[in-house]
C-alpha cells in the first residue's frame, strides 16, 4: 500500500486540517496519524474503513491511486461516496480539455481514473465551451455520419447515467468495447441497458448493459481532421432533410 501514506497526508491538507485535528475527527491519536503519513506503519482495515468513510472515497481508491495530483474538485459525488475524477486546470483555474490520442485510446480504459495518466495527456482550451468537464475523444470508423475516421468529439462528462437524453449522441467508455460514439436511448427501466444507435444505417443498433458503462460523455462539438467533400455534404444534407420530413409527417399525423 505504497500510496496510502501520501494519500492520507494529501487529503488531510485538502481539508486544511492539522494532524491533531484530523486525529480528533477520526478518533485516533495524533501519533498514529503521523505514523501512517510517514509510512512507518499502515492503518489496519478498521481504520481504513473509518478514513474511507470520512473522505467519502472507496478504499480501493485510497490504496491503489496516487491522489497527490488531485484537487478537491477532482472528485465527484456518486450516491454517498466520491469517485476520483482527474481533471486538469490552468493557472487561472479554468478547465482544460484533455485530448485522448488515437494511438492511446485503447489504454484509456486502464488509465481513465489515474491522475498520472491524465497528467501526461495533451491539453487544449476552447473558450466557447459551456461549463463542465470536457475531454476530446478520437473517432474510429464511419458509423456516425458525417463524422470521418480520425476526427475528435469533444464531450462533457455526465455524472449520472440516469441523465441520458434519448436521441442525443454520447461517448461511452465500456468495459468490453472501450471508447464508443453512438446516439443513445435510455432503456434502463425496460431492461437495464442503453440502446446504441449509429447514424450510418449500414451498422446495427445494439444494447449495452449499464453495468458495462464506465464513463458517459455528452457530445458538445467535433473537431474534424479532414475536409468534407461535396458528396459528404450532399449525404448529410439529404439525411437532415429526410429527418425533418419525418418530423413534419408525424406532426401532420397527430392532427388527423
Amino acid at each position: 500500500m505504497k500510496n496510502i501514506s501520501k494519500n492520507i497526508r494529501h487529503l488531510r491538507h485538502l481539508r486544511e486540517l492539522t494532524q491533531e485535528q484530523f486525529a480528533d475527527e477520526i478518533h485516533i491519536t495524533r501519533s498514529r496519524v503521523s505514523s501512517y503519513e510517514e509510512g512507518r506503519s499502515e492503518p489496519p482495515i478498521e481504520t481504513l474503513i473509518v478514513i474511507s468513510n470520512y473522505f467519502k472515497l472507496p478504499i480501493d481508491i485510497l490504496v491503489k491511486n496516487d491522489l497527490t495530483y488531485s484537487k478537491e474538485t477532482s472528485f465527484i459525488e456518486i450516491g454517498n461516496q466520491r469517485i476520483l475524477f482527474p481533471i486538469t486546470v490552468d493557472s487561472e483555474d479554468d478547465n482544460l480539455i484533455e485530448i485522448i490520442p488515437t494511438e492511446a485510446s485503447a489504454g484509456y480504459l486502464l488509465g481513465y481514473n489515474d491522475p498520472e495518466y491524465i497528467e501526461q495527456l495533451q491539453r487544449i482550451k476552447l473558450p466557447f465551451l459551456p461549463v463542465g468537464k470536457h475531454r476530446a475523444f478520437p473517432i474510429k470508423g464511419d458509423s456516425m455520419h458525417p463524422m470521418k475516421d480520425g476526427s475528435f468529439v469533444v464531450a462533457s462528462f455526465v455524472e449520472s447515467i440516469d441523465d441520458v437524453r434519448d436521441g442525443v449522441s454520447y461517448i461511452l467508455v465500456t468495459k468490453n468495447d472501450g471508447i464508443t460514439y453512438k446516439r443513445v436511448y435510455n432503456k434502463i427501466e425496460e431492461n437495464n441497458t442503453l440502446l446504441l444507435v449509429p447514424d450510418n444505417k449500414n451498422y446495427e443498433t445494439y444494447n449495452v448493459p449499464i453495468s458495462e458503462v464506465v464513463e458517459l460523455w455528452e457530445f458538445t462539438c467535433s473537431i474534424n481532421t479532414q475536409e468534407y467533400d461535396e458528396r459528404d455534404l450532399k449525404i448529410s444534407s439529404i439525411a437532415t432533410m429526410l429527418t425533418q420530413l419525418g418530423v413534419e409527417l408525424r406532426s401532420l399525423a397527430k392532427l388527423e
